[in-house]
């Protein structure tokens, strides 16, 4: 009996747990690796954001500042600044090593459900269910935003930024595309609330996930259907999708405790890891090793590949 294709890819999936923090600030709302993967932040309801080595399970800092939980945060590519969105309507800028707020952005009229750096972390983009996305300086002094995206017919639930891109989802059932070089608009109509949305790591494609249970891969330049994924749950919560480290794998949080692996090409489940009993809020892919953070409840947990002899 020889396997020779499909056979190696089943153990690089990240299904051993190796720790399991408890954050100890509410409930998680969101987990997010920084940009090489070395430490992950923690978004609590208790208005905190942490800082932790996830793989040594040690917490390195807690910034306050937020009136009311926060939702997403991002860090720099140089690991020097955080930043931070929730329901105190605020965007707020952070200095890593110390701690303190470097600028708090106020202009939307409602909660911050989305915050992202562009790649020089010279601008903080936030995205709120006020249904607009604004671009804030960090460098000036004025209290706006440099820019306003008031395309979205509702509140935008995820943004997500590449070197001349903005991708955002919307409740509104929609997924736009701002292309900053050629300043045009490209949108693709889902048709049910998106909760997600993110690029493929080689930039080709968009995964989105909506609240008809299902996520879909979009050709990014055409808007094409490649493929859709279901069989996990998500019609009530704003839930997290990505893909795998190596593009091979789509995967998605569920409200009925588990993690689903789909194979990318073929469309087919391969793993529904259980988590827990409750919804997984949200998750977080390694950039470039096998390990996955997911977040339930209180606490987040770490995943690895179960293999031997991995980095560890």
């Amino acid at each position: 009996m020889a396997f020779p294709e499909p056979r190696p890819q089943a153990p690089e999936l990240p299904q051993k747990l190796l720790k399991t923090l408890d954050c100890g600030q509410g409930a998680v709302r969101a987990v997010r690796f920084n940009v090489d993967g070395n430490y992950c932040l923690t978004c609590g309801s208790d208005k905190t954001l942490k800082l932790w080595n996830p793989l040594r399970g040690t917490l390195l800092r807690t910034y306050s500042g937020h009136g009311y939980e926060v939702l997403d945060a991002a860090s720099s590519i140089d690991n020097s600044s955080l930043c931070s969105g929730g329901g105190d309507k605020t965007v707020v800028l952070w200095d890593v090593a110390s701690g303190q707020v470097v600028r708090k952005f106020r202009g939307h009229a409602g909660k911050v459900n989305t915050v992202q750096f562009n790649e020089e972390a010279t601008v903080i983009l936030s995205g709120s269910i006020d249904s607009s996305i604004r671009c804030w300086d960090c460098r000036s002094r004025k209290p706006e935003p440099v820019q306003k995206l008031e395309e979205a017919r509702d509140g935008i639930s995820s943004v997500k930024v590449s070197d001349h891109e903005i991708l955002a989802g919307s409740v509104d059932g929609r997924v736009r595309r701002y292309d900053l070089r050629m300043g045009q608009l490209f949108s693709d109509y889902i048709g049910s609330p998106i909760t997600c949305t993110c690029f493929s790591r080689d930039g080709q494609c968009t995964l989105v996930s909506s609240l008809d249970s299902t996520l879909r891969l979009l050709d990014k330049d055409t808007g094409e259907l490649l493929g859709e994924y279901t069989g996990h749950k998500n019609q009530q919560y704003k839930l997290d999708c990505c893909l795998n480290e190596r593009d091979t794998h789509v995967i998605s949080c569920s409200e009925n405790g588990k993690v689903f692996f789909w194979d990318l090409v073929e469309g087919a489940l391969v793993l529904a890891l259980p988590v827990g009993s409750s919804v997984v809020q949200s998750l977080a892919y390694h950039p470039t090793e096998p390990c996955l953070l997911t977040a339930m409840g209180g606490s987040i947990q770490c995943w690895r590949e179960e293999k031997e002899g991995g980095a560890g």
